[in-house]
């Protein structure tokens, strides 16, 4: 991708410690490696017995009791059984747990019916992992597995990445203030807070600035004033419209454009660039396209720069539930809901209908040179985060 790309030689942010529990949805800056063997003892999978595989099938002798937590102070003989509780160490002297299920237990006495295997329903010291060995590498964000993976080892803080701040303008005389009715010719703007979600999502802080008006003047100022952020996002102005100033304002403001136009929809018309060592994307006004530009493009920047090590789009396959047709030409992201009997496109009215991309869970990727799809075959999709 042309923006990860571009952006393999940025400047590593600033780092702070948090602890571990503050350290979710946040980017690993250091390495998590385990502090001892995992696990730390030969541990019991199971409830049953530890016992002694070479003595069986057979009935053996109920010598003792071990649950997790404690430890069984003898050792296993010829003809012996220990009762042993799921997460306990497994007693010296016993290779194998057998399951109460497979046992039968009276007067001090367990008889078992099969054979089994040393090192059956055992986790063997170390299994998981050896002491020293890195469990987590820096440049990838932290989930719940990663702070109980914090919490296991002892870590009592973690080093993480800042989290990078990403100025929002949506652009256009049309779009009132947050609070004001509309006239009939206005809408209010959603873009601002589409956009503030998905760069929540993709870990960075987003900062809604003031709707820039159809004048450059007013435009280039509000660029100005969003280069100094991290990241600038922009949305609207960079059509061929005679009021669509973004450019123009871009270009007083120094800057180098790296593409102006993607083959997709919805979102053909989007800027790429950089201006006075930051960079920004000028995304095209209608939410739809507003949104799926973030997704495609703008996303990756957003954790490249906040420390990810890398950014991929998180694609996956599913049968079409119906027959689908769409022109071909362009790649197409258009909202779908997949569920268990595959995915099934949802009736839009267009780049502007912010209602379909509600009610979709996901997004169909169609190929441009694919026009026709039938029921029951595969369709690449992008799933939303």
């Amino acid at each position: 991708m042309v923006v990860e790309r571009v952006l393999a030689g940025r400047r590593a942010p600033e780092v702070e410690t948090v602890a571990p529990g503050d350290a979710l949805g946040r980017v690993l800056a250091c390495e998590i490696r385990a502090d001892r063997d995992y696990p730390p003892f030969d541990r019991s999978v199971r409830d049953g017995f530890a016992v002694r595989a070479e003595d069986l099938p057979g009935p053996l002798r109920i010598v003792g009791e071990v649950r997790a937590g404690q430890v069984y102070p003898g050792e296993v003989g010829a003809g012996e059984a220990v009762e042993t509780m799921t997460g306990a160490p497994v007693p010296k002297g016993a290779d194998c747990v057998v399951m109460v299920e497979h046992t039968a237990s009276e007067g001090g006495r367990v008889t078992v019916d099969r054979a089994y295997q040393a090192g059956d329903h055992i986790s063997p010291r170390g299994a998981e992992c050896r002491a020293g060995d890195v469990l987590m590498r820096a440049g990838v964000r932290v989930g719940y597995a990663g702070v109980a993976l914090m919490a296991s080892v002892g870590m009592r803080e973690a080093t993480v990445y800042r989290r990078p701040r990403v100025a929002i303008v949506a652009t256009g005389d049309e779009i009132v203030a947050d609070g004001v009715e509309p006239a009939a010719h206005q809408i209010r703007n959603s873009n601002s807070h589409s956009l503030a979600a998905q760069v929540r999502l993709a870990g960075g802080e987003p900062e809604i600035l003031p709707v820039a008006p159809d004048e450059l003047d007013a435009t280039a100022a509000l660029i100005e004033r969003g280069l100094e952020a991290d990241l600038l996002l922009l949305s609207g102005g960079v059509s061929a419209g005679r009021y669509d100033f973004v450019e123009q304002a871009l270009e007083w403001v120094g800057a180098e454009f790296y593409f102006d136009r993607v083959l997709i929809q919805p979102g053909q018309p989007l800027v790429f660039g950089r201006a006075r060592g930051k960079f920004f994307f000028g995304l095209p006004g209608n939410p739809a396209s507003t949104m799926v530009c973030f997704e495609v493009f703008a996303r990756a920047a957003v954790e490249l720069i906040g420390g990810m090590g890398e950014a991929e789009l998180d694609l996956a396959e599913a049968a079409l539930a119906v027959d689908f047709r769409h022109r071909a030409g362009l790649t197409r992201f258009l909202p779908a809901v997949l569920s268990e009997g595959g995915i099934t496109p949802v009736k839009w009215a267009g780049s502007g209908d912010i209602a379909a991309q509600a009610r979709a869970n996901c997004l169909m990727v169609a190929d441009p040179e694919r026009p026709e799809y039938r029921r029951g075959e595969r369709i690449s999709v992008l799933l939303r985060r």
